[in-house]
């Protein structure tokens, strides 16, 4: 199993390494800009080396940047629409530059538009957004599975699905879930029989090739609740046994399994998570 963690990029790409490292990480998250700002800083080319040595240094790989919680593609209001489709765009030749091969973003909200109107405005801005995007650009687009809350779009595996199918170019479209998020949405994964039913699912409707990030993450909020509050690894409404169910299933071997979950400047949550998510593993 491929495990990490999101990992902070204050003072240059090559720290979110460094913390990596220092977390006992695998592999990490990072955002590639600043997530709470429009604005993107230019990429200091000797930040760039120095991100690049630290990687070939610890062996710690960057398995996907997450997109700025700003972006809303399905907004219908038309300039914050293409403003984020202008800044999805920026994200995705960052991750070219950096050589990230996953982004990872929150599918939109409708902001009351309707589900459907939501997810087509989804649809034809992704369509758009590789129409612009230079043909060497290999950067995967990754649909994260949400909670549900409010009028975020992606909740169920059927939207995630009709994404997909709906995007000219699939191929270059994947899937991230979140087993806080897909909790909160109302799919079971603490019995292993409800946990084998719900991946099925997931397989039967989105198909597991799809699946390329797991967010672990347990859940502050009850089963069904439609919230996204994280919690740490067995301390929430999830529980411990749906962990194992996942580091245990051979068909997700290959598929990094990054925390969201909340930590101190010393990563010692971190660290504390990794190692119990190890000692799951079924020797």
């Amino acid at each position: 199993m491929i495990f990490g963690a999101h990992e902070s990029i204050a003072g240059g790409f090559h720290k979110a390494i460094e913390r990596g490292k220092q977390a006992t990480c695998d592999t990490i998250q990072m955002f590639n800009k600043s997530n709470s700002q429009w604005r993107a800083a230019s990429i200091k080319e000797g930040d760039v080396e120095k991100y690049f040595a630290l990687i070939e240094e610890t062996g710690v790989t960057v398995a996907t940047s997450h997109s700025s919680y700003l972006i809303n593609i399905a907004s219908p209001k038309p300039d914050l629409e293409k403003k984020s489709r202008d800044s999805l765009q920026i994200e995705m030749e960052r991750c070219h530059l950096l050589r990230i091969p996953n982004l990872v973003m929150h599918p939109g909200s409708h902001v009351g538009e309707g589900e459907e109107a939501g997810l087509n405005r989804i649809v034809g801005n992704i369509n758009k957004l590789f129409d612009d995007l230079d043909s060497d650009n290999s950067v995967m687009l990754l649909l994260e599975c949400t909670a549900g809350q409010g009028t975020n779009l992606g909740y169920t595996f059927e939207q995630i699905a009709y994404l997909i199918d709906k995007i000219e170019n699939s191929e270059k479209v994947g899937v991230c879930m979140d087993t806080c998020h897909i909790f909160a949405a109302g799919y079971p994964l603490s019995d292993p029989d409800d946990y084998q039913a719900t991946i099925t699912q997931f397989d039967k409707t989105i198909s597991l090739e799809k699946l390329r990030i797991i967010h672990m993450n347990d859940s502050k909020k009850e089963f069904g609740s439609k919230r996204d509050r994280h919690e740490h690894i067995g301390k929430g409404f999830i529980g411990l046994e749906a962990f194992r169910n996942f580091v245990n299933d051979q068909r997700l071997a290959e598929i990094p399994m990054i925390l969201e979950t909340p930590k101190g400047d010393d990563l010692a949550e971190d660290i504390e998570n990794l190692k119990l998510l190890r000692s799951l593993i079924q020797q």
